[in-house]
């Protein structure tokens, strides 16, 4: 595994990075596995690949704030990004882990190994629902994935310092809601976990064990995934 600590312009570009890299390795032209790690610049409003931006955008906030409505290429449900969350993206390969074809098992042993590292800054940390994980029954860090023929790209948040009114401000109400959130809104559901980025960074390093570091990243993967859906309004708003 290779480790890859870069954060794009735009959250547009970031991810179209993480497409690209999964991209890359199913294609055996790049590491088989990589780390990655990034925060972005400026909040965006992130929906998954299937969400209906209506259903779960106050879009008219949006609008007033200034801020992106971006669409990534991962399923699950809709997440605010920005300064504050740490991002990290993992490309395996399913080559070397064969039993995470199962999408249940993906998520185990995906969230379990994050969770024992983070748990050493947050006490009790586990996994809750199909992909959060949670601290005393608040959610701080989301998840998603996607699987492709030889390799799957799995990436979530992990909420730090972020200011979490936005989120209340900038999202509705999900249509689909785990069972041990409690009918909680947003403000009494999310929290922010208690450590620094660098601490969250180094121990996800320590989770995961990247060999070597990698200075070089699929460029020309990026601009054409830009221009055929991360630049394009149709992309975003498909739904």
């Amino acid at each position: 595994m290779q480790l890859l600590d870069l954060t794009m312009e735009s959250i547009a570009e970031d991810l179209a990075l993480d497409e690209a890299l999964l991209n890359e390795s199913d294609r055996g032209e790049g590491p088989l596995e990589v780390l990655r790690l990034w925060e972005p610049h400026e909040v965006s409003v992130v929906v998954g690949r299937s969400s209906r931006v209506s259903d779960e955008v106050n879009l008219d906030v949006c609008h007033e704030m200034g801020i992106d409505v971006i669409r990534r290429s991962s399923g699950g449900g809709t997440i605010v990004a920005g300064p504050g969350c740490l991002m990290y993206s993992l490309v395996l390969s399913l080559q070397h882990r064969p039993s995470l074809r199962a999408l249940d098992e993906a998520h185990r042993v995906v969230l379990g190994t994050t969770a024992a590292a983070l748990d050493r800054l947050a006490p009790g940390t586990s996994m809750q629902g199909t992909s959060d994980l949670s601290v005393n029954d608040f959610k701080f860090s989301g998840n998603s994935m996607r699987m492709k023929q030889t390799h799957f790209l799995y990436h979530g948040t992990l909420l730090h310092s972020f200011p979490l009114p936005l989120i209340a401000r900038l999202l509705k109400r999900p249509p689909r809601e785990p069972e041990y959130r409690l009918g909680r809104d947003h403000t009494q559901f999310v929290k922010n976990i208690d450590a620094t980025a660098t601490q969250l960074r180094d121990a996800l390093i320590r989770a995961w064990q990247p060999r070597s570091t990698r200075t070089h990243w699929p460029r020309e993967g990026v601009r054409q995934l830009m221009d055929q859906r991360y630049a394009r309004h149709a992309w975003h708003f498909r739904h």
